[in-house]
């Protein structure tokens, strides 16, 4: 598989040049031959008969990134100084930080945001504590909260770990939904010990995001949160990559002629985004969906790997009762979502689905089939990367869902939300516009969050949770 340079993988090189014609020209050379993509040449400064430039170079990853530097270091008259993970860069001392909104600059301006004014303001919302949300933080801020027991791709690898993967979360809901939030990395994965945790913080929180906690664990701390909390509780990997899913599959449908009533859909992948995308379908009206995990397909009375959420699915889903593999069930399918890991099908298979199939590979970073070879069989293609055509990407639910629903105080996130949510994603993409290339749209239209917001307030109005309009 060809590796393509990220900025994810990005690095400075300090580099010192001897002063003379075409030295430049070896370096970028070497950095070329060796896969890099160069991004930027800065000119630092000179020493005697020396010239010391940074180099932005974008590799594919780290050993591609030492193939790089130790080509340049190869070239006579080239020191390498030093080399900066940019990617480490950004994250130094964090990447979000507490601004005040008010100044302080005076004995009134203590006297009014802290003692002794501040007592007046308690007191109000001791009497009326609905006026917390007119008068604190907690009308526009939000707790991510996780375990660490399920990040990316990379697993249970703990709260400490899990923290900028959550910063970055809080940074994607105040760039594209101007709501605040903050990491909550908690160091434990008893759900009783999580529910009563995320119970007692909740007092400060207009809502509670879980963030990559792992499955099945995150139905049952979701449940338990929903129903002891008077906020909105949304689990992000669940619903959020349902709502996008089920956004790309409308305009997928739309432009090969297909309804939802009559396709068959394969969801490859029953952990937590499998398994509420598929109840996030049947609610849209799909009446035929088969399930497939590691033990094959999901069926009634199955026995292997099996949990209380498959087992509720099982009942719904499947309704000829199938069994086999993954190849078994995709064949003659409709749409195949994939949910679950790299390499799962073949060109092969997708050949044998229904006319016009539509495939959703969004394994992260490696699909369960990489869009090129996917693309010679089927009408439509979408994936997890940013760097292939219709990106299925969760920011563009979150921080726009977030913003409607405390925009009217919703109480909690009712289905008919996440349905509105959906449409509001897809409606973004214009008869106009719509092709195989561009079924959903991009993850930085400031659109997509702003019309979320609006759909999701009025569902959330229309549906009797909302404290006010």
């Amino acid at each position: 598989m060809i590796k393509t340079p990220s900025p994810s993988y990005s690095l400075i090189m300090r580099v010192e040049l001897l002063t003379k014609p075409g030295m430049l020209g070896k370096v970028t050379s070497a950095i070329g031959k060796a896969g890099g993509d160069i991004g930027a040449v800065d000119l630092v400064g000179f020493k005697k008969d020396i010239t010391i430039r940074d180099i932005t170079v974008s590799v594919a990853d780290l050993p591609m990134g030492e193939t790089v530097v130790e080509q340049v270091m190869r070239i006579k008259g080239v020191k390498v100084v030093s080399v900066t993970d940019r990617t480490f860069m950004i994250h130094q001392g964090g990447k979000i930080e507490i601004k005040n909104k008010i100044p302080l600059h005076s004995r009134e301006d203590l006297s009014m945001a802290y003692t002794p004014g501040v007592a007046r303001i308690s007191t109000a919302i001791h009497e009326n504590r609905e006026r917390v949300y007119e008068l604190t933080i907690k009308k526009n801020t939000i707790a991510i909260v996780t375990d660490g027991s399920a990040v990316l791709g990379l697993g249970d690898i703990g709260p400490e770990a899990a923290m900028p993967v959550m910063e970055g979360k809080a940074m994607l809901f105040k760039e594209f939904g101007g709501v605040d939030a903050f990491p909550i990395c908690l160091n434990t994965k008893d759900p009783k010990e999580i529910v009563s945790v995320v119970k007692s913080i909740s007092p400060g929180f207009g809502g509670i995001n879980l963030e990559d906690i792992s499955a099945p664990r995150c139905f049952e701390i979701e449940s338990q949160l929903r129903k002891e909390l008077n906020i909105p509780v949304f689990h992000d990997d669940q619903h959020g990559t349902a709502v996008v899913v089920l956004a790309g599959l409308i305009n997928a449908l739309r432009l090969v002629g297909k309804r939802f009533e009559d396709i068959r859909v394969v969801v490859s992948g029953l952990g937590a985004a499998g398994i509420a995308s598929i109840q996030l379908l049947l609610s849209s009206g799909v009446r035929q969906i088969v399930g497939c995990d590691r033990a094959g397909i999901l069926y009634r009375g199955r026995k292997e790997n099996m949990n209380p959420i498959k087992e509720k699915i099982a009942e719904k889903t499947n309704p000829e009762g199938i069994r086999g593999t993954l190849s078994n069930a995709i064949k003659g399918a409709d749409v195949f979502i994939g949910l679950s890991q790299p390499g799962v099908i073949t060109g092969g298979d997708i050949k044998k689905m229904a006319k016009n199939p539509i495939v959703f590979a969004m394994a992260n970073p490696d699909p369960e089939i990489m869009p090129e070879e996917a693309g010679r069989y089927a009408r439509v293609v979408a994936t997890g990367r940013s760097d292939y055509p219709n990106q299925i990407n969760n920011v563009l639910c979150f921080p726009g869902l977030f913003r409607g629903v405390l925009d009217c105080g919703a109480r909690e996130i009712k289905e008919e939300m996440l349905l509105a949510a959906a449409n509001a994603i897809a409606s973004i993409v214009t008869e106009k516009e719509i092709s195989e290339d561009y079924i959903i749209p991009s993850v930085l239209n400031r659109k997509v969050p702003e019309r979320v917001a609006q759909a999701v307030r009025e569902a959330a109005i229309e549906t009797g949770v909302a404290r006010r309009g």
